[in-house]
C-alpha cells in the first residue's frame, strides 16, 4: 500500500497527482530524523569503515531525502504558488542546515579517510574510488576541518545564502509576472507574426480585457523586440525587462541589496577555508584550476571575437541608417534591426523557418536522431503529472530493457520560472532490490499552441530543446551503478555543458533537420534552398553574441574574485563592458538584478563553463563531421566514453578517450565563423 504522504513513497515515480503542500513539512521532518539516525549509527566507533557498512546506508538515507526534496523544489520552480513558496522557504533552512552539518561531520570525514587508506579501497571499482575521493574533497570544502567557532560561522553563512538565493529567484519571477501591457489599437501590432498576435489576444481574453496582452515571459517578450514596428512599444517592453527586480519597481522585489549580501557572504565563506576569494573555492571541484586560467581563456576568446563583433555592429548600424532611417540604434532597436538585416541579406526570416517547425514533428524528429545514434527506442508513457501540458516518455534499448524515463514540460506559464533547464528526479544506481533506472525533468519556456494549431518553435528554440535533451541524455544513458558519480552526479561543473552543447550541433545538419520539418499549413518539408540560407546565416552576428557571453562570464568571475570594496555589481558589469563589449545598454539597465544563473542557480563563478564546454563540444562534434553525423558507430563511441561514464572519471579523460587527443579551440572558432584563414579550417 502506498504511504499517505506521497513524498515518502520511493517505490516508483513521483506521485504528483497526490501532492499537497501540507505533505512537505511532515515528509522533511521524517526524512531528516531518519538521516540523522543513520548518521549516528554509521559514525559510531563500532561501525566498520567499509563500503557496505558505512557508505551504502548513508547513501540510501540521503537519496530518499534528495528525491523527496527534489520533488518539492521542482514543483516550486514549475508550479509556483504562494502556499508552495511559503512551505518551501519554511523548510529550506532545515535542509540547508542538515547538508551543512553533514559536510562538517568530523566522524564521517575520518571514516572516509579510514576507508580511503584501507585494503578494501584498492579492491573497489574506479567509480567507487572516485566517490570516496570526491567525498574527501567535499568534506574539506564543507568546512569539516574548521575549528568549532568557524564551523558555526560557516553554517550560518550557508543558511543565510540559501535564503537569499531563494528570495532572489522569487523576486525575479514576481517582478516578471508583475508587468503586463495591453495594446488596444491594432496598428500597434504592425510587424508582429500572426501566432504572436493570436497568443496575445488569447491572453487578454483570459484576463477578460480588450486588446492584446504582452508580458515579460520570453514567448511574449522576444517577438516584440524582434518584430514590432512600434518603436515605443519595444522601448516600453525593454525598459520593463531591463529594470526587473530593481529599485525602479516594487521595493520588496529589489534584488540590489541581495546581490551585495550574496557576494559578501560567499567571499567570507571562501576565506574561512583559506581561499583568497569565492572564485578559487568554486573552481576547486571544476576542470579549470585557477581564476587566472579562466580569465586568460576568456580574454583570448574576446581578442579573437571582438574584431568580428565590431564588424557585426558596424554592418548593422550602416544597414539601419541606409535602409531603416535609424541614425542611432538603441538597445531596444538592435533585435529589430538585426532581424531586418537578416531578411535583407539572406532573404528569409526566423518566422518563415518557424512555420516549418511544429512541435508535432520536431519532438519526434529529435527522438529519431537519438534512436539512430544510440540504438534506442523512445515511447510515450503514462505517469502522474503536475500539469496537463506535460508529457512523459520511456527509453528502452533494442532488447526491450528500460534505460530511463523523462518528463517534458515545454510551455511557459506564469507559475514557472524562466529559462530552460534539466534536473534529475531519480538517479540510476544498483540497489539490493535491483537496478534503479534514472528519471529526468526537461523544462523549457516555449509558446503554447494557439488557434487550434500545434505549437511552432523558432530554430533557436529547437536548439534550446536539443541542448536540454543533451543534459537529459547525460543523466539517462549512464551505465554507472553508484549514485555519487552516476549520470550528471560528480561531473565537473565546467564540463557538464559538453553533452548539451554537443547536441546543438545536430540542429544545423540537413539530414537531421529536414525530417523534423513540416509546414503547419501545406505539410511540406523545409526546402533545401531555405536551409541553405539558414546555414549561410548561421554565424550572423556570432561575434556580437560571443562577446556578450564573455561579458557575462567575466562579470561573474571577477565579481567573485576581484570586486573592489567600493565597487558595486553594477559598477563592475559596466567596467567589464568597457573592455569587451561592443553594445552598451542605457544607464538604467539592471542586468545583474535578474542574473539568476549566478545569484540563484549553480553557476556562481562558473558561468564561463558555457564557453569552456563549448570548446569540448565543438571539438567532439568534429569527429561526427569527419565520419558521418548519423554514424551509429561514432554515436556508440560518444555514448560509451562520454555519456555512459557520468562522473566516474575526470571529464578531460573522458574527452580524450572519445577524441583520441587533447581538446582544441579550432573547431569552436570554425563553427562560429571566426577562423581568420577560412582555407586553413
Amino acid at each position: 500500500m502506498n504511504p499517505v504522504n506521497p513524498l515518502l513513497d520511493f517505490s516508483g515515480l513521483p506521485r504528483f497527482a497526490d501532492f499537497k503542500t501540507e505533505h512537505v513539512t511532515s515528509a522533511v521532518d521524517t526524512l531528516l530524523a531518519a538521516c540523522n539516525s543513520v548518521i549516528a549509527k554509521v559514525a559510531a566507533d563500532g561501525t566498520p569503515a567499509t563500503w557496505r557498512d558505512f557508505i551504502e546506508p548513508l547513501e540510501n538515507a540521503n537519496e530518499r531525502l534528495s528525491r523527496a526534496w527534489g520533488q518539492v523544489g521542482h514543483l516550486n520552480a514549475v508550479m509556483n504558488s504562494a502556499e508552495l513558496r511559503e512551505v518551501y522557504n519554511a523548510n529550506l533552512p532545515k535542509i540547508t542546515e542538515y547538508y551543512t552539518e553533514l559536510g562538517q561531520n568530523e566522524k564521517l570525514f575520518n571514516k572516509n579517510k579510514q576507508l580511503h587508506s584501507s585494503a578494501e579501497y584498492k579492491a573497489l571499482s574506479p567509480a567507487q574510488q572516485k566517490i570516496i575521493e570526491n567525498e574527501l574533497r567535499d568534506f574539506r570544502l564543507g568546512g569539516a576541518e574548521l575549528s568549532a567557532d568557524k564551523k558555526a560561522r560557516f553554517k550560518a553563512i550557508c543558511e543565510e545564502l540559501s535564503k537569499l538565493t531563494s528570495r532572489f529567484s522569487d523576486n525575479v519571477l514576481d517582478a516578471t509576472n508583475a508587468f503586463s501591457h495591453f495594446v488596444v489599437d491594432q496598428k500597434g501590432l504592425a510587424g508582429l507574426p500572426d501566432d504572436v498576435k493570436q497568443a496575445a489576444r488569447e491572453a487578454a481574453e483570459a484576463d477578460k480585457k480588450p486588446g492584446w496582452k504582452f508580458t515579460l515571459h520570453a514567448p511574449s517578450y522576444l517577438p516584440v523586440m524582434q518584430y514590432a514596428d512600434d518603436r515605443a512599444l519595444r522601448e516600453l517592453m525593454y525598459h520593463a525587462s531591463a529594470t526587473r527586480a530593481s529599485e525602479f519597481g516594487k521595493a520588496e522585489l529589489d534584488n540590489t541589496s541581495l546581490i551585495a549580501d550574496i557576494v559578501r557572504l560567499r567571499k567570507e565563506l571562501a576565506q574561512l577555508l583559506d581561499f583568497n576569494n569565492y572564485a578559487e573555492y568554486s573552481l576547486e571541484p571544476k576542470m579549470a584550476e585557477t581564476p587566472k586560467q579562466v580569465i586568460d581563456f576568456l580574454n583570448e576568446l574576446a581578442a579573437r571575437a571582438k574584431p568580428h563583433a565590431e564588424r557585426d555592429l558596424k554592418e548593422l548600424n550602416d544597414f539601419a541608417r541606409a535602409e531603416l532611417g535609424m541614425n542611432k540604434l538603441d538597445a531596444w532597436d538592435i533585435p529589430y534591426a538585426s532581424e531586418k538585416l537578416r531578411v535583407a541579406r539572406y532573404a528569409f526570416s526566423e518566422q518563415e523557418v518557424k512555420e516549418y517547425l511544429p512541435e508535432t514533428t520536431v519532438v519526434p524528429g529529435m527522438f529519431k536522431l537519438i534512436e539512430t545514434l544510440y540504438g534506442l527506442i523512445i515511447t510515450p508513457t503514462e505517469a502522474p503529472l503536475w500539469n496537463a501540458d506535460v508529457r512523459f516518455y520511456s527509453i528502452h534499448d533494442k532488447s526491450g530493457a528500460l534505460i530511463g524515463q523523462f518528463y517534458l514540460d515545454l510551455y511557459a506559464r506564469s507559475t514557472k520560472r524562466g529559462g530552460a533547464w534539466m534536473d534529475d528526479a531519480i538517479t540510476r544506481r544498483r540497489t539490493a532490490s535491483g537496478l534503479q533506472s534514472p528519471v529526468a525533468y526537461l523544462n523549457c519556456n516555449f509558446s503554447a499552441p494557439v488557434g487550434g494549431q500545434p505549437a511552432q518553435f523558432t530554430h533557436d528554440e529547437v536548439i534550446t530543446l536539443f541542448h536540454e535533451f543533451g543534459h537529459g541524455l547525460h543523466h539517462l544513458l549512464t551505465r554507472v551503478d553508484y549514485l555519487g558519480v552516476s549520470g550528471i552526479h560528480g561531473v565537473e561543473w565546467d564540463a557538464v555543458e559538453l553533452p548539451s552543447q554537443f547536441m546543438e550541433n545536430f540542429c544545423w545538419e540537413w539530414d537531421v533537420l529536414r525530417p523534423m520539418t513540416r509546414h503547419f499549413q501545406t505539410g511540406k518539408q523545409l526546402p533545401k534552398s531555405l536551409f541553405d540560407k539558414m546555414l549561410a546565416a548561421k554565424n550572423f552576428q556570432s561575434g556580437m553574441q560571443t562577446v556578450r557571453q564573455i561579458e557575462f562570464s567575466l562579470f561573474d568571475l571577477e565579481l567573485h574574485s576581484s570586486l573592489a570594496p567600493d565597487q558595486t555589481a553594477l559598477d563592475l558589469v559596466n567596467e567589464v563592458r568597457s573592455r569587451v563589449a561592443v553594445v552598451f545598454p542605457p544607464a538604467y539597465n539592471r542586468f545583474p538584478n535578474s542574473f539568476s544563473h549566478i545569484f540563484a542557480g549553480g553557476y556562481a563563478a562558473g558561468y564561463y563553463s558555457y564557453k569552456w564546454a563549448e570548446v569540448l563540444s565543438a571539438d567532439a562534434f568534429s569527429l561526427f563531421e569527419e565520419q558521418g553525423v548519423l554514424d551509429p558507430a561514432v554515436g556508440a563511441r560518444f555514448r560509451n566514453e562520454i555519456l555512459a561514464v557520468g562522473g566516474s572519471r575526470p571529464a578531460l579523460e573522458s574527452f580524450k578517450a572519445f577524441r583520441g587527443r587533447e581538446p582544441s579551440i579550432d573547431a569552436l572558432l570554425r563553427h562560429n565563423g571566426m577562423v581568420v584563414d577560412a582555407t586553413a579550417a
